[in-house]
């Protein structure tokens, strides 16, 4: 039996410290942000705190989906060494990357005939697709093989719920999610949109909240209704510099449930870009997505 090599990007937001306890390997999804003189910063290479700074600072940054180039660079390697390859990717809703991902395997099984690069659609994003790798991994470690995990990873997928609150709706008017008016009004309210991530791996809003206080409370009650087994599960949260908030977040479900531990890490640049600072999110395994 082949072994092989687990695979997913930094819309992952996985820690390296958690990537190489769960032997996983991140592929970077580049993020640029564009500051004084024409000059642009990569966001992966500053502090995430000084990326979200300049955010705040209303600064602006995109971001490009792996290419064809990259991932024959981050796969070939692999292959010739003798191993296969697992990659689950951010969600196919959300980015190309997957489908590129998709034509590299192909590009590749010509030159590696004997080898198998799977790639699997995570329809996840941020920490909740590090969740959905953080579970193939724990399976992999188990013994399964490849295509076990990967059958796997695809049967939880749509059980792994996202919920997110995000404080200034300047960031998501700039992707198109709300329109200009309402974004100027929400701000004056304090209105804070709830948003989710649905079946087909796209962001979709489900809900607002006016205040912080109540958009973070929004979160928990979506858990309450949504989760099974809480007693089996670590719960992730991820957070755009706001670490306060994310720790609420986290004492409140450890209040409301008896779950085996909460991870809490940044959202990185790929869906900071997006979501902007102030943004919480949270991550678990329930009966199915809204």
């Amino acid at each position: 039996m082949s072994t092989y090599q687990l695979f997913t990007d930094s819309a992952s937001d996985i820690p390296e410290e958690r990537a190489a306890e769960w032997g996983v390997r991140i592929i970077p999804i580049s993020s640029q942000i564009a500051v004084d003189n024409g000059q642009e910063l990569h966001g992966e290479s500053i502090p995430v705190e000084e990326f979200y700074a300049l955010m705040r600072s209303k600064y602006i940054s995109r971001t490009s989906a792996i290419n064809i180039g990259e991932f024959l660079a981050a796969f070939e390697p692999v292959l010739a060494g003798g191993d296969d390859i697992l990659y689950i990717a951010f969600s196919s809703g959300l980015s190309t990357t997957c489908h590129t991902a998709i034509l590299a395997a192909e590009e590749l099984k010509k030159k590696y005939p004997d080898r198998t690069v799977r790639v699997v659609d995570s329809l996840c994003a941020s920490f909740g697709q590090g969740l959905l790798v953080y579970y193939a991994a724990m399976k992999k470690d188990q013994g399964a093989t490849l295509e076990e995990v990967a059958a796997y990873t695809e049967e939880l997928r749509l059980h792994l719920c996202h919920e997110f609150t995000v404080d200034d709706l300047f960031f998501l008017k700039r992707g198109g999610r709300v329109s200009t008016a309402k974004a100027i009004v929400g701000s004056m309210l304090q209105i804070k949109p709830v948003l989710h991530v649905d079946n087909a791996g796209k962001l979709i809003m489900i809900g607002k909240a006016r205040g912080r206080r109540a958009s973070v409370q929004t979160l928990l009650d979506a858990m309450r209704r949504h989760i099974e087994h809480p007693e089996d599960q670590v719960i992730f949260i991820s957070h755009g510099d706001c670490a306060e908030d994310a720790q609420r977040l986290a004492d409140m479900v450890r209040e409301a449930f008896p779950v085996k531990d909460v991870l809490i890490t940044f959202i990185g640049p790929v869906i900071g870009a997006h979501s902007g600072p102030g943004t919480v999110a949270l991550f678990y395994l329930g009966g199915g997505r809204e």
